[in-house]
């Protein structure tokens, strides 16, 4: 055996060292998070909620007359020729607004709007020429010692109804798989600047 041999050994017998610690940390992380659901049982329930919920979502709407710092969402599209030609005033039909607004457990709002451990994120938008009423689409992310994960919530929002029914498709980390319905009602409300949504939470598949 030559030395240059001896080296393409040498090489081969640690880059077979490298792959195997390598396939040995990925079966160790997955095992770890495998476990933290197997841990737990799968729920599926109709009749009575696995996990229930009461959290109160904060959205302030920047219109140039409030502050940029304290503004938790923006219209990200401007009046639509169809809006302003049928549309009553301030229905604003054709208007998407993207929010990331914090979400709390009782009806204050919180000091630091960047810093709430939950928050909901994403858009709305007002699809009705003749009436008050919105789309929604987002996720409740979750960072505090309580949950982890995500939420994703989604459904049609007649604002003029006292409550309403959007649907819980799915969600990741400590709510992995589940689904549900979350009952919306307008809270508080202030002009068009600010809203408080209180959302009852009940999923019907979900680990425990």
């Amino acid at each position: 055996m030559t030395m240059d041999d001896g080296r393409r050994v040498t090489w081969s017998k640690a880059s077979l060292i490298v792959t195997a610690i390598f396939l040995l940390s990925l079966s160790s992380s997955a095992s770890v998070a495998a476990h933290g659901r197997s841990s737990k049982r799968f729920v599926r329930s109709y009749d009575e909620p696995c996990k229930k919920m009461r959290l109160y979502l904060h959205d302030i709407l920047y219109d140039y007359s409030n502050s940029t710092a304290n503004s938790t969402a923006a219209a990200v599209t401007k009046p639509t020729a169809l809006s302003t030609a049928v549309s009553k005033s301030g229905y604003f039909f054709g208007r998407v607004v993207v929010f990331n607004d914090p979400v709390t457990e009782g009806k204050a709002l919180p000091p630091a709007l960047e810093e709430t451990a939950v928050r909901a994120q994403g858009l709305y938008l007002y699809d009705n020429k003749e009436d008050y009423t919105a789309w929604l689409a987002f996720s409740v992310v979750f960072n505090s010692t309580a949950h982890r994960g995500t939420l994703n919530l989604i459904g049609a929002d007649p604002l003029a109804e006292k409550t309403r029914d959007i649907s819980v498709v799915g969600g990741t980390g400590d709510f992995f798989m589940a689904r549900g319905v979350a009952t919306i009602r307008t809270d508080a409300i202030e002009g068009f600047k600010y809203f408080r949504l209180q959302m009852d939470i009940n999923l019907y598949e979900c680990y425990v």
